[in-house]
């Protein structure tokens, strides 16, 4: 089930945007009133501002506002950013995907705002609160813990002489 992306009551709309440093667990976030390449590209120059020095690669599906002329005009003079397109319907290979559920259920869900402000804070808050409690972002299954008082037991079987 798709989560959606309207956080507002009414008729104006509210978008989140965000990124994920894995490295660390550090997320961005930022809240916009239409999801189109102006606020994209908003929302890369934070990234990039918050990332001072390396490259930084961004792993994104592929909307059209992050892949419009606009957006790769904008990275023309922007270097340091990538992209790295996810193709259709593996959102699952992106980590980015496992932190939304987890901010949405932080700052969204349940809750009913009057107004975009409220969105915003409600988003800067619940970014906030889990970037202090953040850890690195491995994809894939943690390995199984090792059992440390494990008893072991060898069985012989003997032979019955008649």
């Amino acid at each position: 089930m798709k989560a959606e992306l309207d956080y507002s009551r009414g008729p104006e709309k509210t978008w989140v945007y965000g990124g994920l440093r894995p490295a660390d667990g550090q997320a961005l976030t930022m809240t916009a009133s239409s999801r189109n390449s102006v606020f994209y590209q908003q929302c890369l120059q934070q990234i990039e501002d918050a990332n001072p020095s390396g490259e930084i690669w961004i792993v994104t599906d592929n909307l059209s506002s992050h892949n419009s002329l606009s957006t790769r005009t904008w990275l023309e003079d922007h270097p340091r950013i990538h992209h790295a397109f996810i193709p259709v319907g593996a959102c699952w290979l992106n980590l980015q995907e496992g932190w939304w559920r987890i901010f949405r259920k932080a700052a969204l869900a349940g809750r009913s705002f009057a107004d975009r402000d409220d969105i915003e804070h409600a988003t800067t808050l619940a970014t906030n609160q889990l970037n202090s409690r953040a850890n690195p972002w491995i994809w894939g299954r943690p390995t199984s813990p090792t059992r440390l008082l494990r008893r072991r037991y060898a069985y012989t079987v003997r032979g019955t002489q008649h």
